[in-house]
C-alpha cells in the first residue's frame, strides 16, 4: 500500500494536466488517476497492463524505468497519429511510476496557446 501523501502529491501536481496520467506500482496496479484519465473511465485499482489490447502494451518501458530509476519515453503510432508515451519513476518510491501519453487528448502540433479567463 502506498502512503496517502504520495497520492495527495500526485493529485496536486497532475490533477489538472490535460492528458490522462496514472500513478502505477510495479505490479501494474493503478494507484491513482488524474481528472483527464478518470473521464476515460479509468480508476484506481485497475491493472494497467490489462487495459486495451495486448499490442498496446508491447514495448512497455515500465520495468526499465523502475530498474534504472530514470524516465523513459518512446514515440508510438496509433490510428495514423503519433504520440509520446512516458514512464517516470517517482522520487523516493522505488516501485512506483507515472505513466502518461502526450498527444492523446490534445493535438499539440495543430494548436495555439489558449488563455481562458
Amino acid at each position: 500500500m502506498v502512503d496517502e501523501s504520495v497520492i495527495d502529491a500526485f493529485q496536486m501536481m497532475w490533477g489538472k494536466f490535460p492528458e490522462g496520467v496514472m500513478l502505477v506500482d510495479k505490479s501494474r496496479t493503478v494507484l491513482a488517476v488524474n481528472a483527464a484519465c478518470a473521464t476515460s473511465g479509468l480508476e484506481a485499482g485497475m491493472v494497467c497492463s490489462k487495459l486495451g489490447s495486448p499490442e498496446s502494451h508491447r514495448g512497455c518501458l515500465a520495468n526499465h524505468a523502475l530498474a534504472n530509476q530514470k524516465a523513459k519515453f518512446k514515440k508510438i503510432s496509433m490510428n495514423g497519429k503519433e504520440f509520446i508515451s512516458f514512464w517516470v519513476p517517482v522520487v523516493g518510491q522505488d516501485n512506483i511510476f507515472l505513466h502518461f501519453t502526450v498527444g492523446m487528448t490534445v493535438d499539440y502540433g495543430n494548436c495555439e496557446e489558449t488563455i481562458e479567463n
